[in-house]
């Protein structure tokens, strides 16, 4: 069986890492390059990195960033922002990324999607979308960075990137990006119903159980988060634990450090170790991890 993914997601504005809350206030986090580093070695599954200035500005996502960025990263590399053609698709696969998101472009020029997927695989195009609920409390897909309403509904948009070759839907909610209060499930479940290719969910997370509660959904094939991986060094391997241990799920924990013994507060949290368990652990000696 395939094991479900933790995926973090690193919008990159003026070429630095940011915390995204309600698409409309960004405050800053650092390098991409230390990001995904950091995240790399704290056990993450995988990274989407997407420059959300890139559509507004009318340019495609800097080579360079993901150049830099690949020399660090070991896990699949997702990387998006204001890619318009193929031959955009094959400069940032020839800088380091392994997957393609589409977003603006799916909507606009959605055969994009289709000569990405006969140019590299449906394997390698993901095709992002960003979803409100409107003024008559539907759900809608918004597209230049969530500036712009298109009239789209998010099945109608899932069901159209799927018959055209994408081999993933990235699905965002507006709503919840940056509340800590949970994915959007009634979203999430609408979405991920109406097609058969994998779904990933973001927006929102902020409890381990937030991952979970995405993951036991159908088809929901891996979890993403921006904000909560960002300060806290540990926060992957924890949240894996919280989930092979606190409500069972078939995630990848393969790190030294993996918590499996520790109980955990109503924050999701480690619970604080007692004196004589930490003066142990500071003479415990692990070797450096090999990816």
């Amino acid at each position: 069986m395939l094991k479900q993914r933790l995926i973090a997601f690193l919008p990159v504005k003026g070429g630095i890492v940011v915390q995204s809350i309600d698409f409309e206030r960004y405050l800053p986090v650092g390098k991409p390059q230390i990001a995904v580093e950091a995240l790399n070695q704290w056990g993450i599954d995988e990274i989407i990195l997407a420059d959300i200035e890139a559509t507004p500005f009318g340019r495609c996502i800097d080579r360079e960033m993901v150049r830099d960025v690949s020399k660090v990263c070991f896990v699949p590399l997702t990387v998006g922002g204001g890619i318009r053609s193929v031959a955009e698709m094959t400069d940032l696969i020839h800088s380091g990324a392994d997957k393609i998101a589409i977003n603006t472009a799916a909507v606009r020029t959605p055969e994009l999607v289709t000569q990405g997927a006969e140019t590299f695989g449906s394997q390698c195009i993901v095709v992002s979308m960003d979803v409100r609920r409107n003024q008559n409390g539907q759900f809608e897909v918004f597209i230049h960075s969530g500036c712009e309403a298109t009239g789209v509904h998010p099945m109608e948009l899932a069901r159209r990137a799927e018959r055209l070759g994408a081999g993933e839907v990235f699905l965002t909610s507006i709503d919840r990006d940056g509340s800590k209060i949970g994915y959007d499930l009634e979203l999430a479940h609408a979405v991920a119903q109406s097609v058969r290719i994998p779904v990933i969910v973001c927006g929102g997370a902020g409890h381990p159980k937030h991952f979970y509660d995405g993951l036991k959904l159908p088809n929901v094939s891996a979890v993403a988060a921006g904000n909560y991986f960002h300060f806290s060094e540990h926060s992957a391997t924890v949240t894996k634990s919280y989930l092979r241990k606190a409500c069972p799920q078939n995630v990848r924990l393969d790190t030294y450090v993996d918590y499996r013994e520790f109980s955990y507060d109503d924050r999701g949290r480690i619970d604080r170790q007692t004196d004589e368990h930490l003066e142990k652990l500071f003479f415990e000696f692990h070797p450096r991890e090999v990816i």
